[in-house]
């Protein structure tokens, strides 16, 4: 299925933010509570084109671009997990949303456990996705995260190609799974990192990935009910590292995927994964 069959029904548009500019959004059902969507590093909203309109149905649901991601504005700053806190700020005070749902997906997840820390009161609930900011627990986590820079590399300072955004796609998928990675998508990722101003911005924003232990997420710090949403071939934190850390938070439970999946279980297994987003987000409970 088409990217664009899958998200028909959203409105997609830009937002003012004071800070970071312009912000691509897709947006769907406006009744129900906010639920955003965070994607990971090097990432964009369509990572979610499986998610938004699907879960429209009872909540108001926001996937977005990061700055110097997607189509968002490219701006050259001292990227952290701290920037995109600020930036995920400035984007719901634009959208008049006071408290929200947060699933966050890698650097999303990481993202959205810090906003949660920093402005509890502006989170009811909070879904971890085979997130980052975990301690890492295995020496093949490691090599998992220096696989991950050694192929994000290939795509920032250079000029990516087909080729070079399709095995960095293939990091994230289960590989049962990699007929997922038509050809649609993998060009709609490298038309992301064509966009003027990316060749400069994007080894900034990758400077993170090897600052993975400096921003660790203070789980004991999270307030608000929270769901790891993990899978069995997670790359860099495995189940237990999420076992640890869920263990850690005051009100948590873990999830395994059932479904072949690795670290898109959102786009791998989309009917499973809507089916928990929806029960979590509404309940509190799995």
């Amino acid at each position: 299925m088409s990217l664009w069959l899958d998200l028909l029904g959203a409105e997609v548009r830009f937002v003012e933010t004071p800070s970071f500019g312009r912000v691509r959004i897709a947006e769907a059902g406006r009744g129900g509570e906010p639920l955003l969507f965070l994607h990971g590093i090097g990432g964009h909203l369509e990572a979610y084109a499986k998610n938004v309109v699907a879960l429209s149905d009872r909540f108001h649901v926001v996937a977005y671009d990061y700055v110097g991601h997607g189509l968002s504005e490219k701006r050259v700053l001292d990227y952290t997990p701290f920037t995109f806190v600020d930036h995920l700020r400035e984007l719901c005070d634009a959208l008049g949303l006071r408290r929200v749902n947060l699933s966050g997906e890698s650097l999303g997840g990481w993202v959205s456990a810090l906003f949660a820390v920093r402005w509890p009161e502006r989170v009811h609930r909070l879904m971890l996705n085979t997130s980052a900011g975990i301690p890492i627990l295995t020496e093949k986590g490691r090599a998992d995260l220096e696989n991950l820079k050694a192929l994000s590399q290939k795509n920032a300072g250079q000029t990516p190609t087909f080729e070079s955004v399709l095995a960095r796609m293939q990091w994230l998928i289960h590989p049962s799974n990699h007929h997922l990675l038509t050809e649609e998508l993998v060009r709609t990722r490298l038309h992301c990192y064509l966009q003027p101003g990316m060749r400069e911005v994007a080894p900034a924003v990758l400077r993170i990935i090897g600052r993975h232990d400096e921003f660790l997420i203070p789980l004991e710090k999270i307030s608000c009910e929270t769901l790891f949403l993990w899978t069995l071939e997670n790359p860099v934190h495995d189940v237990e590292s999420a076992r640890q850390a869920c263990a850690k938070v005051a009100h948590a439970e873990l999830y395994v995927m059932k479904g072949d999946a690795a670290h898109w279980p959102q786009y791998e297994q989309p009917e499973e994964f809507n089916a928990v987003t929806r029960k979590f987000f509404t309940t509190g409970r799995i």
